[in-house]
């Protein structure tokens, strides 16, 4: 029998006034963003997959192995799961080694599973020159770097990560997001992100779990959960998708990057990168303009055929419409807020070619 892959969670139950009902499904590998309003269960349901919270009537497989199930129920020290918390709590007697070799003490990797050294981690954390400082002369930034490690190190088969950066000032996660890119890159672990701010889920995030009100609300992809017209995130007036493009060349004369998405090419003004480097790019809904002809000469670079895929009214004067790259509409998925006046002026209708003008793109390494 093939073990099915990938974590499988439905939690479901009431603590105190609140009820859970948590039903999804996440990747083998990479981040899987759990996204919603403060409140709305995020952490419950990682304390769930931690076996810390017990709900009776609840399921949970993870990697083809059932930690919980009518007849099943794992306590938290049998299962392999790093926990990265909002605060750092670090040992304060012990040193940066000790701390980080605390997390290693015992730690076997888990059968098939990815396994990091110390001295690995401690080069992709940048903390070669803390090792022996005592966690009282760290920054906020560097202790967190110090027990993402320690998690890390105790071999886990899944990380957990509840709001790390939301202690942290918007400088201290500018340093430390480039560290979680890094690992990223480097690990196949699995890692559930939870966090209540759109912009680091969508630097890091694969995956995402959309929560509201103890319920999930949608899972999939990232870029197919932000451009689903239906879902909350689609009506936000920062609204934007995020998707990953690759490198395709450079121009020197004038500074731009040539980055490859389905569906088309875009031109960024950027410093040049590997070909064939891969970049997380976000094109917010306000920066998609369209064009019923093809693009006249112009000040935007970037002019793509799409179609039209989707629309739905925001309020009686706004349309968010959804549009698929590429003649054909198969490619990449953005949003774009318009008018109504100019929905009914262009005589836009669903499946309509039409040309998407992207006025500014927002570039991250990955």
């Amino acid at each position: 029998m093939t073990r099915s892959q990938g974590i499988v969670g439905a939690f479901r139950g009431t603590l105190g006034s609140f009820a859970l009902d948590a039903v999804f499904n996440a990747p083998a590998s990479g981040i899987t963003g759990l996204f919603g309003p403060s409140g709305c269960g995020k952490s419950t349901v990682l304390r769930c997959l931690a076996g810390l919270t017990r709900l009776p009537s609840s399921h949970c497989v993870v990697d083809g192995e059932t930690w919980q199930d009518e007849a099943t129920f794992l306590p938290t020290w049998r299962r392999p799961v790093g926990y990265v918390f909002q605060e750092a709590s670090l040992f304060p007697h012990l040193s940066v080694r000790r701390n980080l070799l605390y997390g290693a003490a015992g730690a076997t990797a888990p059968e098939g599973g990815p396994s990091v050294g110390f001295d690995e981690t401690v080069g992709l954390l940048g903390l070669e020159g803390l090792l022996e400082r005592s966690p009282r002369n760290l920054s906020g930034g560097e202790r967190q770097r110090v027990a993402i490690g320690r998690a890390l190190l105790s071999r886990p088969k899944l990380l957990l990560m509840d709001e790390p950066l939301s202690a942290l000032d918007r400088l201290t996660k500018d340093e430390i997001l480039p560290f979680l890119e890094r690992l990223h890159e480097r690990l196949s672990l699995p890692v559930i992100y939870v966090s209540h701010d759109m912009a680091e889920i969508e630097r890091l995030a694969d995956h995402l779990v959309l929560m509201q009100a103890g319920r999930v609300i949608a899972s999939g992809k990232l870029a197919d959960v932000q451009s689903d017209p239906h879902l909350p995130l689609a009506a936000n007036r920062d609204a934007a998708v995020s998707f990953d493009a690759i490198v395709a060349g450079y121009d020197e004369a004038y500074g731009l990057l040539a980055l490859r998405i389905e569906g088309g090419q875009l031109w960024v003004p950027a410093p040049p990168s590997a070909k064939g480097a891969q970049h997380r790019l976000r094109i917010a809904a306000s920066d998609v303009s369209l064009l019923a002809q093809p693009q006249q000469p112009s000040s935007i670079l970037n002019a793509l055929p799409a179609r039209i895929v989707a629309r739905k009214p925001m309020g009686e004067n706004e349309v968010i419409v959804v549009v698929g790259l590429g003649v054909d509409g198969a490619g990449a998925r953005l949003l774009s807020r318009i008018t109504r006046r100019s929905w009914d002026g262009l005589g836009l209708v669903e499946d309509k070619l039409i040309w998407a003008q992207i006025k500014g793109v927002s570039l991250a390494h990955k």
